[in-house]
């Protein structure tokens, strides 16, 4: 008898062990709407589309000379750091899909490589960007599997650059000097892949994502005038983030 006493309150421990754990998270799955916040790395890059005579030398449409006075050797773009915090807004679709609006700021560069075949006139050129990322995207997830569970994740995002114009603005500068520069507003398409893991009081997801401009974020107005913007025909932005979600 009392061995029987001793299992029964054995096996009822285990089971509300066992539900206790199906709760942990805070009970943020069953939530319709519920909200968090994000840190995100994010490593990017361009992806260069060159005119078909991208080495130049091309010509001061005001004075008739070379604005370099030297061929292109190589285009590159190497890949650089940033990062990114943000918020989470989250809609339960049902028991394995979430709509996702996940808006931030991020602050991140990226870079252009010129060499020449003259090396003292190769240069790089920085383009700077503060940007307010407003993500929308669908979540689908697995079914859970006590306290993890994993999901692919797909959609777009709005971005804004909100860098000042007196770091663009070059009129005044000798072509050697001047800038390369973005468009103010992009749209991306986005698609990754992450992992929930309940905690007791919190939901915390590891996802790491793959981003592109769906258009090309040149700003080409000064073509004629500037020799960085003159061997581009499109320039796209393309990152990956890491990103930390706490829910």
């Amino acid at each position: 008898m009392k061995k029987l006493l001793l299992l029964c309150i054995l096996f009822l421990f285990t089971l509300n062990r066992s539900i206790a754990q199906e709760n942990w998270g805070g009970g943020v799955d069953g939530e319709q709407l519920h909200f968090g916040f994000t840190f995100q790395y994010v490593a990017s890059e361009y992806k260069i589309q060159k005119i078909e005579n991208w080495k130049g030398p091309f010509i001061d449409p005001f004075n008739g000379l070379p604005m370099i006075n030297s061929q292109l050797r190589s285009l590159s773009s190497p890949v650089t750091p940033g990062f990114g915090l943000g918020f989470v807004s989250d809609y339960r679709l049902g028991n394995n899909a979430n709509l996702r609006f996940t808006p931030g700021m991020v602050f991140t560069d990226a870079i252009v490589n010129y060499e020449f075949e003259d090396p003292s006139l190769s240069v790089q050129r920085k383009v700077q960007g503060t940007l307010i990322d407003l993500p929308l995207g669908i979540k689908i997830k697995s079914d859970r599997r006590k306290n993890f569970r994993a999901y692919i994740i797909g959609g777009a995002k709005y971005s804004i650059d909100i860098v000042s114009k007196k770091k663009t603005d070059d009129i005044a500068l000798s072509p050697e000097a001047k800038y390369l520069k973005n468009l103010k507003n992009t749209v991306w398409y986005e698609a990754g892949l992450g992992f929930d893991l309940y905690f007791e009081f919190f939901k915390m997801s590891p996802e790491i994502k793959f981003a592109q401009s769906r258009r090309s974020v040149l700003k080409d107005n000064d073509r004629l005038e500037n020799p960085y913007t003159a061997p581009i025909n499109k320039l796209f932005v393309r990152n990956i983030q890491f990103s930390l979600y706490f829910e």
